[in-house]
């Protein structure tokens, strides 16, 4: 199990419950927020997360101060060039998927996907494994969970391995077409 640096998280991560957020609404919360609200989200089935999604990068959790203020405002711009992610199950307990970036046209980096342990937790998560003869090293050394936050919402954890460890680099979001 990666070694996990955690802060005490707030009581409460939004006014809002789960239940009502839409994507955009993660782009103000910070990192402990999101981590909350991943702990308390649920692990989602293979054939829940299907077709292309909408996604928007949230928070990162490796810069601080006019860094990561530049990287969200970045993320939150229409010019961020990562659109989402295509899923593809192809049972129960696997899938496929990959990246759309620029247009949504470009497809990159390629991942397949199963339930397996978090790194965030005792509990489950939909595994990302980006560890694929296709993708070049530094994108192979990248793994993604994703939690479900409501039906059609789903909140994401990036990790990357270097040095023999995983360290939690960002939190991600995930929606379906027309939420």
């Amino acid at each position: 199990m990666p070694e996990i640096t955690k802060e005490a998280p707030p009581a409460t991560p939004s006014s809002r419950s789960a239940s009502a957020l839409v994507l955009d609404d993660l782009l103000a919360l910070g990192p402990a927020e999101l981590a909350v609200l991943y702990t308390q989200a649920s692990t989602p089935a293979l054939a829940e997360v299907a077709g292309d999604l909408r996604g928007r990068m949230l928070a990162t959790t490796v810069l601080r101060g006019l860094p990561a203020q530049l990287a969200r405002a970045w993320a939150s711009s229409e010019r961020f060039v990562w659109r989402g992610k295509s899923f593809a199950p192809r049972a129960a307990a696997e899938g496929e998927g990959i990246n759309r970036v620029i247009d949504d046209r470009l497809r990159l980096f390629r991942f397949e996907t199963f339930i397996g342990p978090s790194r965030a937790g005792p509990f489950e998560a939909l595994q990302l494994d980006y560890d694929l003869p296709s993708n070049p090293f530094f994108i192979r050394a990248i793994k993604d969970e994703l939690r479900e936050l409501r039906p059609g919402l789903w909140l994401g954890q990036a990790y990357l391995r270097a040095r023999g460890r995983e360290t939690l680099v960002l939190y991600f979001g995930l929606t379906s077409a027309g939420q």
